[in-house]
């Protein structure tokens, strides 16, 4: 199955010290992983997990970790679809950020599922064609 972890869900896997093993998030992940689900990467997400890191080295190893991951680029229609999902949410009193919106546009214009701990993405998902992945998946 193709997917997209959004960046709450890499951050308990690569940003945490000590990851809890017993994250619903984190297991779900793995999960993931170990089904060989391809779990692909966006912009966005990259940048976001990149943002804020310490040391040049943290970023190093960060990217290194994220390398075998495939990259998803948006293209301009995505960027289209993205507004119009925040349009349709701030008309429905919802507030969603630039960047959810982009990453609910690129899994609807692919069809991918969410893998998200980001309740914010429970909003938009009733405003638009987002489908969001529960944290333990079925094996």
């Amino acid at each position: 199955m193709n997917l997209i972890a959004d960046t709450s869900v890499w951050s308990f896997a690569l940003r945490r010290v000590r990851p809890d093993s017993g994250n619903v998030w984190l297991k779900a992940f793995r999960a993931h992983v170990d089904l060989t689900d391809n779990i692909l990467l966006l912009g966005p997400i990259i940048q976001e997990l990149l943002e804020g890191m310490r040391s040049p080295s943290e970023v190093d190893r960060l990217i290194q970790e994220l390398a075998p991951f495939p990259f998803l680029p948006t293209e301009r229609g995505t960027h289209i679809a993205a507004a119009r999902i925040r349009n349709a949410c701030q008309a429905r009193g919802v507030q969603a950020g630039h960047v959810d919106c982009l990453i609910a546009a690129a899994c609807v214009e692919h069809g991918f599922p969410l893998l998200t701990a980001d309740a914010d993405f429970v909003h938009i998902a009733k405003h638009s064609g987002l489908a969001l992945l529960p944290p333990i998946p079925k094996i």
